[in-house]
């Protein structure tokens, strides 16, 4: 109903926007008023929670269009600033009046100063930098201010160059160094003549970045501030220009050449967001979401700066063709810097689909499927889905005689609800999985009607910080029903909302593609009437990560929906389970006094330290002693990548006969059981799963 309500509204919007389309701004593009208009009325009447579009929306889309021109604050003067605010809360206005002054003097001015660093970079490059001053760069740009004038401006450039001038003269001295190692005759450089070498291909660099920046168009940047409106109803809001648009439906169509990452902007910064499963990346495993990518090279060739680059430039250097080699330097989450080395691929469907190994332990059975993503193709009928993979799967594992699953849900960033219903279905015997909600109407209960169980023994469902959206309705549900112990992160991702992506042509008759804008239009809710929504699911044993105080969940996103409640729906509880919350304790005991997971702890909150510092040393010997001291503070933490498990992992009796006649399947099994034997998460979810009790009247029900 509420969907339909705006596609009749907006072809009456269109014919009103080109009545008004040209009484503002000179110069203006018409289409870019269509757009405006266009995409006021759709999230303002087809968003689940609309924004109230007033001066504090106004003051919101005025300082993120800011941050998105100038994130490190080297382009704009404060004077800039001071004349743009008297836009500060006009921006509602002129969404509504079709203005777009602001835009256009931001815009202007931007090219301005732009053009204007492109000139001095270079007079500050000629002269050979002075590393031996006690001087630091404080790359919180949150709290910087802006340059009163054009030499201050020019000083923080100087700053900002000598920094990655410090950082290639570094990686010389090291390159230097390790060479004398392996031939004593050879003669290390003079400081001065490497200082000089960095400073040249820093120069090249530079030269290189202002010759991509100058192809940005004024599109993009106008796509820039789009998104800075759209977002500010949720983060999930996006606009996709028509060049974005056709990369989305590429990822939609499932052809992902490259190295498998998700990638986003974070200030000047290009972040790690999601690898997906079976993709280069992830099979290389040294990138971990969270990373920065600082510098990318082709094979062989110099390492290309990308810090300040736009995401969409940065990406067209790190995809590239299947075979070819990338080497992306990356700032990792522990603050480090590493050389990561990825051959890109396309990624291999078979390996997004659900797979299953066997465990011996103690002389028992036990099964763990993996399940990447709720994955369903709805353009092919006869496609494989994972519920039906899943009902297969769990049937192989019960002719192996398996006493209990664990299920690993663990990176799976969600996929189609209804999987996520019919998944839950396997384990239940029939009653409510979700409740979904429209704005403005009474919350939907979505049931599993099948009265069949698939598996109806012991269960443990594993997650992390990085498990979302359906494998949060998955989670909760197995909760809720106290069918599943739920073992983890301290909690899963938290995104409780659902997208639709809008093609916006629909609504005008321009001879031109403006898009497409994917909008937050649904909630869902667990049976017991609390929203996943920033909350997540919270694990019943919590597990200590990486991730345990970084900033990755959806609560830590910027306009991020609220979490609110919902009536309960009428369900009854699994409790079947003779000795739940003797197994829960136990395992917390056993946790709390294992010496890997109190030093994983210590490293997460190491971690988060070096993340939070924010000053570089300019100084060489400074930056040198710095690097160094926190490499071998890392290295107390070497011991946990080397941890091993005890446990015989082996493929179901099905697939040792497929990998009989096939070797790349062997291979990957092979490593992927590798890997297995060396989590510690995992072996904790079997030693749970193997001390869960049915009751002994539910046994004799199963047995007549």
């Amino acid at each position: 109903m509420m969907i339909r309500k705006f596609k009749f509204l907006l072809p009456v919007i269109f014919v009103f926007s080109l009545f008004t389309s040209f009484n503002s701004v000179a110069n203006s593009d018409p289409k870019d008023k269509v757009l405006l208009t266009i995409l006021r009325y759709v999230l303002t009447e087809g968003h689940y929670h609309p924004q109230e579009i007033n001066d504090e929306f106004s003051k919101k889309v005025y300082a993120n269009f800011l941050k998105n021109l100038d994130p490190s604050k080297r382009y704009f003067l404060q004077s800039d600033i001071d004349e743009f605010s008297a836009y500060e809360t006009l921006i509602d206005d002129q969404i509504k009046s079709e203005d777009l002054s602001f835009f256009y003097l931001a815009y202007n001015r931007f090219k301005e100063r732009t053009a204007e660093a492109e000139q001095f970079y270079p007079e500050i490059l000629e002269h050979a930098f002075d590393f031996s001053k006690d001087e630091t760069l404080d790359i919180d740009y949150e709290n910087t201010s802006y340059a009163l004038n054009k030499d201050e401006l020019k000083n923080k450039w100087h700053q900002q160059l000598k920094t990655s001038t410090l950082s290639r003269l570094y990686a010389k001295v090291k390159e230097e160094e390790d060479t004398k190692k392996e031939d004593a005759s050879y003669t290390i450089k003079p400081i001065d003549a490497l200082e000089k070498e960095a400073r040249t291909k820093i120069s090249e660099n530079m030269k290189e970045f202002f010759e991509r920046f100058d192809e940005l168009t004024h599109e993009d940047w106008f796509s820039t501030y789009i998104n800075c409106i759209s977002e500010q109803f949720d983060p999930h809001t996006n606009y996709f220009d028509p060049k974005v648009k056709k990369g989305f439906d590429q990822r939609m169509s499932g052809k992902l050449e490259g190295i498998g990452a998700r990638l986003q902007q974070q200030n000047d910064y290009t972040k790690v967001i999601e690898l997906v499963y079976g993709g280069p990346a992830w099979k290389q495993g040294d990138l971990e979401v969270g990373d920065l990518i600082i510098k990318v090279a082709q094979a062989d060739g110099e390492p290309l700066d990308i810090v300040g680059m736009r995401l969409d430039k940065a990406i067209e250097f790190i995809k590239g063709e299947k075979g070819s080699e990338v080497n992306l330097t990356v700032k990792k989450i522990d603050g480090s810097t590493k050389i990561i080395t990825i051959i890109r691929d396309v990624v291999e469907l078979e390996e997004t689909f659900v797979k299953s190994s066997v465990i011996e332990k103690d002389n028992r059975k036990f099964g763990v499927i993996h399940l990447p993503s709720f994955y369903i193709d709805f353009s092919e009928k006869n496609s494989r889905n994972s519920a039906t993979d899943m009902a297969q799967e769990i049937e192989r594992l019960k002719e192996e005689n398996v006493e209990g699953l664990v299920l690993d849900l663990r990176n799976n960033g969600g996929g189609s609800l209804q999987t996520a219903i019919d998944i839950s279905g396997l384990f239940i015997k029939n009653g409510p999985v979700v409740q979904v909600k429209y704005r403005n109407t009474e919350a939907e209960v979505r049931k599993d009607k099948n009265n069949q169980i698939q598996w109806d023994g012991p269960l443990v469902v594993l997650v992390n910080e990085l498990s979302a959206s359906a494998s949060e309705i998955f989670a909760a549900a197995m909760q809720d029903y106290g069918r599943a112990v739920i073992i983890g992160g301290k909690q899963t991702y938290g995104k409780g909302t659902v997208q639709s992506v809008l093609d916006l042509n629909r609504y005008h008759n321009l001879n031109e593609d403006i898009g497409a804008l994917k909008m937050t239009i649904q909630k869902f809710y667990r049976i017991n009437g609390d929203s996943n929504q920033l909350e997540g699911v919270h694990s019943d044993i919590m597990l200590p990560s990486r991730y345990t105080y970084l900033e990755i969940g959806e609560r830590d996103l910027e306009n991020a929906l609220k979490y609110d409640k919902v009536p309960a729906a009428t369900y009854t509880l699994w409790n079947n389970y003779d000795n739940f919350n003797e197994v829960v304790n136990n395992s917390k005991k056993r946790i709390a006094s294992n010496s890997t997971f109190k030093l994983i702890d210590e490293n997460a909150k190491w971690i988060k330290k070096s993340q939070d510092e924010t000053l570089i040393y300019l100084n060489l010997n400074a930056y040198k002693e710095d690097i160094e001291s926190h490499e071998t503070a890392s290295k107390k933490y070497k011991s946990i990548s080397d941890y091993t498990s005890t446990y015989t992992f082996t493929s179901p009796l099905y697939e040792q006969t497929l990998a009989a006649s096939d070797e790349n399947l062997a291979e990957k099994r092979e490593v992927w059981h590798k890997n297995l034997n060396k989590d510690i998460y995992l072996e904790e979810a079997l030693n749970v799963v193997s001390e869960l009790k049915l009751k002994p009247n539910y046994l004799l029900v199963k047995k007549y």
